[in-house]
């Protein structure tokens, strides 16, 4: 598969780059796709939360009533599940909600999801730049000259460029990562997908 490389003004610089299709035409898998996403989704979660079960709350521990003749059920403890006050049964407790996945059930969902991305024609390859100062104007008219500056981006670089990311961090729908940070979500979370020139290499290197 062969697609044009742009200047980030938006203008054909006339050459091309080959993408390989082991990665980028492949037959999507979405069960894999799905996986990966509720990994990743998972792996965000804090899981710190927290309440109280009877044995942990502040309270007496004396019988609050005698134990026949009051017409009622028998009881206890004030911290009893059953009262106001009391604690909760089988409440939450701080647990890591991650789980394992195969290093290439992980590889075949971010190839699904950069198939997908070709295959809908949201995918484009810019040559590299850089910014002389981090200006968020600069970035932003990089986006308008490609026509999508209302649209959710991802723009994927071989290494951190550190203007470019700080001129891009103040513009709400964009996000620039590195290559070998590239996740499945941040593909299919983003409209469309920018992917530098130098850094197409480093995707196929390290999903190959």
């Amino acid at each position: 598969m062969e697609i044009a490389v742009l200047k980030n003004s938006g203008e054909d610089t006339g050459r091309k780059v080959s993408l390989s299709d082991d990665i980028f035409a492949i037959e999507p898998n979405d069960h894999a796709i799905y996986l990966d996403v509720k990994q990743y989704l998972a792996n965000q979660r804090q899981g710190t939360h927290k309440s109280k079960e009877r044995a942990e709350i502040s309270g007496s521990t004396r019988k609050i009533k005698k134990q026949k003749g009051t017409g009622t059920a028998r009881a206890g403890s004030i911290k009893s599940p059953i009262f106001r006050g009391g604690g909760r049964v089988f409440g939450p407790k701080p647990r890591n909600y991650g789980f394992k996945l195969n290093k290439k059930l992980k590889a075949l969902a971010r190839k699904s999801a950069l198939a997908y991305k070709a295959k809908d024609k949201n995918l484009m390859i810019l040559e590299d730049f850089s910014f002389e100062t981090p200006k968020t104007k600069d970035f932003a008219n990089v986006l308008s000259s490609l026509s999508i500056s209302d649209k959710k981006t991802l723009f994927v670089v071989s290494k951190e460029e550190k203007n470019v990311v700080i001129s891009a961090r103040n513009l709400q729908n964009t996000k620039v990562i590195t290559a070998d940070t590239l996740s499945t979500y941040d593909v299919l979370n983003a409209d469309s997908l920018l992917i530098s020139e130098s850094s197409v290499e480093k995707i196929e290197n390290l999903l190959k």
